[in-house]
């Protein structure tokens, strides 16, 4: 399944990969490395929600999102807590 997402920092892409890979790691995820994006399959898979690589047409808004929120709401948790862990430091 190919990134659709469009991220303003083109280049921050292998930074933002890793900040994935650490954060569903400490959720307790398997997560490989070099890639990170595997680990929606084993959240689908815990949800018992079908879903495969390649087309996924079928899926629900409602499904898509059980298995993105935990990924993208952990991801923003962590940057606004590095963001305010920054404001203090200045």
């Amino acid at each position: 399944m190919a990134n659709k997402n469009k991220i303003l920092v083109p280049s921050a892409r292998k930074e933002l990969d890793k900040l994935k890979a650490r954060i569903m790691k400490e959720q307790g995820y398997h997560v490989e490395s070099n890639n990170p994006d595997n680990v929606k399959y084993e959240i689908a898979d815990e949800l018992n929600i079908p879903l495969s690589k390649g087309y996924n047409g079928k899926l629900t808004s409602e499904q898509a999102g059980k298995i993105g929120g935990p990924i993208g709401g952990n991801m923003v948790k962590e940057m606004i807590r590095m963001a305010q862990e920054q404001m203090l430091k200045k």
